[in-house]
């Protein structure tokens, strides 16, 4: 099979909005794409229009916002196609099928968009890279290999089974970390909101016993009357933190290789972590060297797939090794990152001459590993919940019940 060429992605070229004349002299308007103002007028002039006037299309604010593009459009999309393909359809043909019968007006431009380009002489490949934001390298890449082998369709039913199954991942992992967030922010919502309505209703009542209050009574009080005076600090910092952190993270890669490598040490969570990085490892890495892509080469894309900083980095290192002559399982268990099951199915891989297989079979188990992890997760937090919220809003009742209960010994 013919070697991947990695694509350089083009710049998107900006629109620009034109009025000119036709040679029968009536006058016309439209829009059209190009590198500069120059560029559309020599356009023009070369289809028999006299521009009179040609301006960059400016953004309009007020214009109700398309719907978002999400990689789940992305992967329907490379199935759709794969499909129709395999069942004799050309590419232009499935492209404008695919097009005009999407139900997301964004998915719908962009799709015949490609096809426009495409129809003009510019490759797939090129075409769909010209959309970095939806198609990554990965993508673009194997879209090449598939035209320069002439296996298009067969690489776009393996780009297909590979978005999905990533997918499917990335919503397992997704559930593993939004189920303990989702916990703690209804506990702290609960608990704000007995502090700040609650709480002082008990306060007013107790002020007119003119005894002691219990020193548990005294301590939720005074946290109650801290809520009501700096609600707005305390929501305000949290907020504050978290998109601060978020922020940093984005942009400084000691911060995500920080939160990273913590993330794969918490427990039941970064267990979850671990054993998704490993089957995004094992699942681009079989799909990009059954496509033909170089060992080293894929390795780039491999990297940037685990989802990781941590693997990302290690995948790095090791393709170093490997490029110096090193196998790959060496390499892995070089990394002090892999377990020796995985180590060993990859070194049977190399002897075999079968790594893509092999590889594929250690994803399907880590696939089904994250599953269980978060099944197991899930039931493990269910009374968890029950205890966290149980613990508070039962702290807080006897902490307000306590003086009525010595008030009642006294009488």
């Amino acid at each position: 099979m013919a070697q991947a060429k990695k694509i350089k992605k083009p710049q998107i070229d900006p629109i620009f909005l034109w009025q000119g004349t036709t040679k029968q002299g009536r006058r016309i308007k439209g829009e059209k794409s190009g590198t500069n103002i120059n560029a559309v007028r020599a356009y023009l002039r070369g289809q028999g229009i006299t521009p009179i006037k040609v301006k960059k299309k400016p953004k309009d604010l007020f214009s109700p916002r398309k719907p978002a593009i999400k990689p789940g459009d992305i992967a329907i999309f490379s199935r759709m196609l794969a499909t129709m393909m395999s069942a004799g359809v050309p590419l232009m043909q499935s492209m404008q099928i695919i097009g005009e019968g999407h139900e997301n007006a964004s998915m719908q431009e962009m799709i015949l968009a490609i096809k426009a380009d495409v129809e003009s002489g510019t490759s797939l490949a090129e075409s769909l890279g010209k959309f970095p934001l939806h198609f990554d390298d990965l993508f673009v890449n194997l879209v090449n290999a598939g035209e320069q082998s002439g296996t298009l369709e067969s690489l776009l039913h393996e780009i297909a089974t590979y978005k999905e199954k990533t997918e499917a991942l990335k919503a397992k992992i997704k559930k593993a970390l939004v189920y303990p967030t989702s916990i703690l922010v209804v506990a702290f919502l609960v608990t704000a909101i007995l502090m700040i309505f609650v709480i002082p209703q008990f306060e007013s009542l107790f002020s007119g016993f003119g005894a002691e209050l219990p020193g548990l009574t005294k301590m939720v009080i005074h946290i109650s009357e801290v809520f009501q005076e700096w609600w707005w600090l305390i929501f305000g910092s949290i907020i504050g933190s978290i998109t601060g952190l978020l922020a940093i993270k984005k942009r400084s890669r000691k911060v995500q290789h920080f939160f990273d490598r913590l993330l794969l040490k918490i427990p039941v969570i970064g267990d979850v972590m671990y054993k998704g990085a490993i089957a995004r490892f094992a699942r681009t890495f079989s799909t990009m060297f059954r496509a033909g892509v170089p060992l080293v080469e894929a390795m780039v894309s491999v990297a940037g797939a685990t989802g990781n900083i941590v693997f990302s980095e290690a995948t790095m290192e090791m393709r170093d090794e490997v490029s110096t002559g090193t196998q790959l399982n060496v390499a892995m268990k070089n990394s002090n990152l892999f377990p020796n099951m995985v180590t060993q199915m990859v070194a049977i891989g190399e002897e075999s001459g079968a790594l893509d297989s092999m590889l594929e079979k250690v994803a399907d188990f880590y696939e089904r590993e994250v599953d269980d992890a978060v099944d197991n997760m899930t039931a493990l937090m269910e009374p968890l919940i029950m205890v966290v919220l149980g613990g508070l809003i039962g702290t807080m009742v006897i902490a307000m019940y306590l003086p009525i209960f010595k008030l009642g010994a006294v009488v």
